[in-house]
């Protein structure tokens, strides 16, 4: 038997290849399909199989990119209406030499959303692991949010059910392979785990030890952001994404076609809070490249086209995988010698202030700022805030940005200062000032001993 786990950083994605006899299944794979096309040579196998667990909200799936690379079927739940693919029910089957995948039809976090049971017949009939999608996680279990409000009590029912009546049953012995590890946004609470088991789960995962009313009332009042990408990747993911076969071949611009395209394309700096508050290109966005899959899908669109602008334009192809993960196929390119291209040629440069926490201190004594807060609620009410603080959700401050005056001096913290440059970045190319970013954000306060309020 083969079996691997593909992690996906930065969307804490999940995807699986499964395997025996020279065949192979891969579950909820990436839109990058590379590495099972690899893993498949390497290992003399062929895949023939593909398995969705449910409509993905946070990526998009490649099924379709793998299909059309391998020829393999691909199946997913039949509560609703794919244009591709092929339907599966309660109890259908594949055989995979000694290995039988079995679907569980485990509704809650979406309608269709379907647990894959294996079993090695060879060995025993036990089951030997589940493939639980969104439903189960390690320490975590599903969001119930996307179908509003009023939905909520009955598909947080539904969920309890797939999960006390399909997937516990299966034996304390079952390994549990979800789609998503910790930092995913399909689950607030997700242990970092590389995996678990339904024994473990049963006896250490919060959401496990209540009662039915007790779940449905814990879920049907949790907190979760909804980023406006999703729309766009529930879309690809029940009509299909468009086939790329490749990587984006990415067009190196020179400093005049990138000031020619500052009208309509998305200038996007993925330099460090600190370089890009000491100059950028005017009406810049500032998303640091490790937070690019967490935060572009808030605040870039599907149209116009996106120039990507860096110190060295290090490792670009590897920065472009996490464009196409989240389906922006308007990725046109970088400028060409980074941003000291720009500055060389005199072109116009912007900045901003960037304070240390104790600059902060001093300046709120003196004077009158607007200190916005821009984290996470979760971590609001985990660490508390400064005080006088203002809290406007990252994400949430484009559609709020006028609850934030344009007069006088504003003070951008997030957790570690690093959307608190996107945060300021937003306020400058919306005509704001004087902005300044706190780095270390609360993490430098809090060890700093400065005051904080629950």
């Amino acid at each position: 038997m083969i079996l691997r786990k593909i992690s996906s950083g930065g969307i804490s994605h999940n995807s699986y290849v499964i395997g025996a006899g020279g065949t192979a299944a891969v579950i909820d794979p990436r839109r990058d399909v590379e590495v099972y096309l690899d893993l498949a040579r390497d290992a003399g196998i062929q895949i023939t199989h593909i398995f969705e667990t449910h409509r993905n909200e946070d990526y998009v799936i490649g099924s379709v990119e793998l299909a059309a690379r391998t020829g393999a079927e691909i199946l997913h739940g039949h509560q609703m209406d794919f244009a591709y693919g092929t339907k599966v029910k309660e109890g259908d089957a594949v055989g995979l030499g000694s290995l039988e995948l079995k679907v569980l039809e485990t509704p809650g976090h979406t309608m269709e959303s379907i647990s894959i049971v294996v079993t090695d017949r060879d060995v025993s009939d036990l089951p030997y692991a589940v493939f639980t999608g969104d439903a189960l996680f390690a320490g975590e279990v599903g969001r119930t949010d996307f179908f509003g409000e009023e939905k909520r009590p009955v598909v947080s029912a539904m969920l309890y059910e797939s999960l006390f009546g399909k997937i516990l049953p299966l034996g304390d012995q079952t390994i549990i392979f979800p789609a998503h590890g910790a930092g995913s946004v399909c689950g607030s609470e997700i242990s970092d785990h590389e995996f678990s088991t339904i024994g473990y789960e049963k006896q250490t995962n919060p959401l496990l030890q209540l009662s039915r009313e007790e779940f449905i009332r814990r879920k049907v009042t949790e907190h979760h952001y909804l980023p406006p990408y999703f729309a766009m990747m529930e879309k690809h993911n029940r009509d299909g994404a468009p086939i790329i076969h490749h990587l984006p071949d990415l067009t190196a611009f020179t400093v005049k076609e990138v000031s020619g395209l500052q009208a309509r394309a998305q200038i996007l700096d993925i330099r460090s809070p600190t370089s890009f508050a000491a100059g950028h290109i005017p009406g810049a966005l500032s998303i640091w490249k490790d937070g690019l899959p967490a935060f572009m899908g808030w605040f870039l669109n599907y149209e116009d086209p996106i120039i990507l602008i860096d110190d060295f334009n290090c490792n670009l192809p590897e920065v472009s995988r996490h464009f196409v993960r989240l389906g922006y196929d308007n990725l046109a390119g970088y400028l060409a010698g980074g941003f000291p291209a720009w500055f060389k040629s005199a072109a116009p440069v912007e900045k901003f202030a960037a304070w240390s926490v104790q600059e902060l201190s001093r300046r709120r004594e003196k004077g009158d700022i607007f200190l916005l807060d821009v984290r996470d609620i979760a971590n609001v009410t985990r660490f508390g805030k400064i005080p006088g603080a203002h809290h406007i959700f990252i994400g949430e401050l484009p559609r709020r940005i006028t609850e934030v005056p344009k007069s006088g001096q504003v003070a951008v913290y997030c957790d570690a200062g690093y959307k608190g440059s996107l945060g300021a970045s937003i306020l400058a190319r919306n005509g704001y000032s004087e902005v300044a970013n706190i780095l270390g954000g609360m993490m430098a306060w809090l060890k700093a001993g400065f005051p904080v309020v629950k």
